[in-house]
């Protein structure tokens, strides 16, 4: 009988193309597929040393002149919602939650183009038609799964669909792979009261994380995480509290990124990928 030993992970690097977090910047990512027996502890492994999850891939800026991308994570039993938050999940208590397997239904693509039409007109997911949806719900060798929060008539018991998020369930947190919400409902938050919510959730199934992707100082897009309590940022290759969102600058550095060599070789892998016992 043959016995064969899991392959180590190949990392490869993208081509630059503009950064669309930074003006004038281009961004390249340092990546490697997610599939196989060992998927689900790679992601568990990875997603503490800053990658992230799209589909089957995981990956991690790895750009040449700059560093400002920050993988960002809620320490869940230190975190205190602000009076501002409160009120955000006070706004949208009537929502429902219902978590599912990750399948990609009609209603959540007409909620997610919608999304996009409103305000990501012009972003890389713009074209995306429902098969490509399908596939980035669907597309998973993960634990993940679909949690929708939607508000129910009293009357007839029908719901609309309010916002969406894909959740993957890592051993030591959740990660929110990709949120969106209904866009005439903009001012009650419902981006933010899904971080809320799936602090509650880790909360209630002992999961100390919420990772929320990355915190991109200087860029508006991604400001709102530092205003989340108890949080964390990878930077120096390890977890750091964020006390101070200034502290961490989003100027470019020629030698800021070390040669992808150097990085490969640093990345911690399952001992199971390394041939360890």
């Amino acid at each position: 009988m043959r016995h064969s030993l899991p392959l180590a992970p190949q990392f490869y690097v993208t081509a630059p193309q503009s950064c669309p977090y930074l003006p004038g910047r281009m961004e390249r990512k340092l990546f490697t597929s997610l599939q196989g027996d060992e998927a689900q502890l790679l992601n568990d492994s990875l997603s503490k040393q800053g990658f992230r999850r799209s589909q089957n891939v995981l990956y991690r800026p790895s750009c040449a002149e700059c560093s400002a991308c920050l993988s960002a994570r809620i320490r869940v039993a230190d975190f205190k919602p602000s009076r501002t938050q409160r009120r955000v999940l006070k706004r949208n208590a009537h929502l429902s939650r219902r978590a599912n397997a990750p399948w990609a239904t009609e209603d959540q693509y007409a909620l997610f183009r919608r999304y996009l039409d409103s305000r990501h007109a012009d972003g890389g997911m713009a074209d995306m038609d429902i098969f490509e949806f399908a596939a980035m719900i669907e597309e998973t060798p993960i634990r993940s799964r679909v949690v929708e929060y939607a508000a129910t008539d009293a009357n007839d018991g029908s719901s609309d669909l309010a916002a969406v998020c894909l959740t993957d369930v890592l051993d030591d947190g959740l990660s929110m792979v990709y949120s969106f919400f209904d866009p005439d409902l903009a001012g009650d938050s419902l981006g933010t009261f899904a971080i809320l919510d799936h602090v509650e959730i880790a909360r209630e199934a002992g999961l100390p994380y919420v990772y929320l992707g990355y915190w991109v100082p200087g860029s508006p897009k991604m400001g709102y995480k530092a205003k989340f309590d108890a949080l964390e940022v990878y930077a120096d290759r390890r977890w750091q509290t964020l006390t101070s969102p200034e502290a961490f600058s989003a100027k470019t550095q020629p030698l800021s990124t070390d040669p992808i060599a150097e990085q490969v070789a640093r990345i911690d892998l399952p001992d199971t990928m390394n041939g360890r016992d």
